[in-house]
């Protein structure tokens, strides 16, 4: 048959050449870098592990994709900037892709009906089955076979914490948060919240440092605490089963500050520190050190704090009395006045450091939350369902795991140690590769002009001196 020859692109000279441009090159691809994610897969399974959290009906005769390979190809796109089920129907022509996946056709050759060959890789239509089949599903299903059990994953997520601790931690800090999460169309529990001043959904999220250990899909017609008491009975259990001894302290802002928590925490040994709502009577008991910043801040011009430690107890809502740290500030734009409660005591803590360096710092925690919804899509939740959207954000924060282990093992003594997700995808994935498929190996020819070599060749190093680890994993 006659070659047909590929349409051409001419551009601006140079000069005087003339500059054209054919999609001509053979098997290119824009994510190179990508291999750095196959091997943190290989080393840690993550994703391999998350499959144990489904149930796949399908029967095993009739499949050309098994679940670890639809997992792999939906987390794996996240983790390198495609958000969309739509986008794998393209995606699912990319042999590079096919590689990280883990088909051993990376061509698509071998595939049994014609009009699928060339596609190595599942389209979107594949794909949604993870996040639509219903809870019900089973094998005399029609379509829809794939089985997601929510509880599993929560217990996944604590669990890949744990995985990566070399050593036992003596102290444990967990971030609690609620955020926004705004949608534009007519999902299942779609609600207008006054403070955000749009419709949302109000998810709940848990981290340690930078771990994530929950990440609850909720509607945005509830209390910021809602449900969080669940949600720390079951992760301080199962830490303290990996840990008996270890501290464990819950922070958060004064969305949490509730008496079920607080007194929860005090029966079961878990200290915390929630910021508080500014009242008159609180107010009034600061005023000594308000009208004290005040005078320091017309000396000087410049911002003042004073703090003062005292015990406090509401008139009704509480059942007991509290240490409570207030900070007396005052700024050019006037009084800053800020409440802490907390169970720790004067002893383990003075009143500016329990304030400055305890709570302050549960601030990264609202960036490593951008960073998960900016960067991996977290709040791409466009389902009509409940169910498909928390999946949908699971699949999200899955892919966060597998970057922020990256960043701790692959990254480390390097210059990008501490870089965003979306830093690492665009200097360390976003390379063009030729990709050469032979019997008897799979040759990726990366591109010379790729400015990061050194760096590259450092985080592939630190990836190779990891000893995988065992596959066997408690999956709830």
């Amino acid at each position: 048959m006659t070659e047909c020859k590929p349409e051409s692109f001419a551009f601006q000279a140079l000069g005087s050449r003339n500059i054209l441009a054919a999609f001509d090159g053979g098997k290119l691809t824009s994510d190179g870098g990508g291999l750095l994610l196959r091997e943190v897969e290989d080393r840690f399974r993550f994703v391999e592990r998350f499959t144990q959290c489904f149930t796949d009906h399908r029967d095993p005769d009739l499949i050309e994709h098994t679940l670890p390979e639809l997992l792999k190809q939906r987390v794996f796109g996240l983790c390198l900037g495609y958000e969309d089920l739509n986008d794998h129907d393209q995606l699912r022509h990319d042999p590079l892709l096919a590689v990280l996946v883990g088909k051993t056709d990376p061509l698509g050759n071998d595939r049994s009906r014609a009009t699928d060959r060339g596609k190595a890789l599942a389209g979107k239509s594949t794909l949604n089955r993870l996040e639509l089949t219903p809870v019900r599903a089973d094998a005399d299903s029609r379509y829809k076979k794939i089985v997601a059990h929510l509880g599993r994953i929560e217990e996944f997520l604590i669990d890949a914490f744990v995985l990566q601790q070399s050593t036992p931690p003596r102290r444990l800090v967990l971030d609690l948060d609620a955020t926004d999460d705004p949608i534009h169309g007519h999902q299942l529990g779609r609600f207008f919240h006054g403070y955000y001043d749009a419709y949302c959904f109000l998810p709940l999220y848990i981290f340690c440092g930078d771990h994530p250990l929950c990440a609850r899909l909720r509607p945005s017609d509830i209390d910021a605490s809602c449900g969080a008491l669940k949600q720390v009975q079951r992760i301080v259990a199962r830490l303290r089963q990996a840990w008996p001894g270890v501290a464990i302290v819950l922070r958060g802002d004064s969305g949490f500050y509730r008496e079920h928590l607080m007194r929860w925490c005090e029966a079961n040994g878990v200290d915390y520190v929630f910021g508080m709502a500014k009242n008159q009577r609180l107010l009034r008991i600061l005023g000594g050190e308000l009208h004290e910043a005040k005078m320091q801040f017309e000396q000087t011009g410049v911002a003042a704090r004073c703090f003062k430690d005292f015990r406090y107890r509401t008139h009704k809502s509480w059942s007991r009395e509290r240490r409570v740290v207030g900070k007396a500030e005052h700024l050019a734009k006037g009084a800053n006045p800020r409440f802490v409660v907390t169970s720790l005591s004067p002893e383990q803590f003075a009143a500016q450091t329990l304030y400055e360096q305890e709570y302050c710092a549960r601030g990264d925690m609202e960036n490593r939350i951008k960073e998960q919804q900016r960067a991996l899509f977290a709040d791409r939740t466009s389902c009509a369902t409940m169910r498909a959207n928390q999946i949908r954000l699971y699949l999200s924060t899955v892919a966060y795991i597998l970057l922020r282990c990256l960043r701790e093992f692959g990254l480390k003594d390097t210059e990008m140690a501490r870089a965003q997700c979306d830093t690492i995808r665009l200097r360390l994935f976003k390379i063009g590769a030729i990709l050469r498929v032979s019997v008897r190996r799979v040759m990726v020819s990366l591109s010379e002009a790729y400015p990061f070599q050194a760096l590259f060749r450092q985080v592939w190093n630190n990836l190779r001196q990891l000893a995988p680890l065992p596959l066997p994993f408690r999956s709830g």
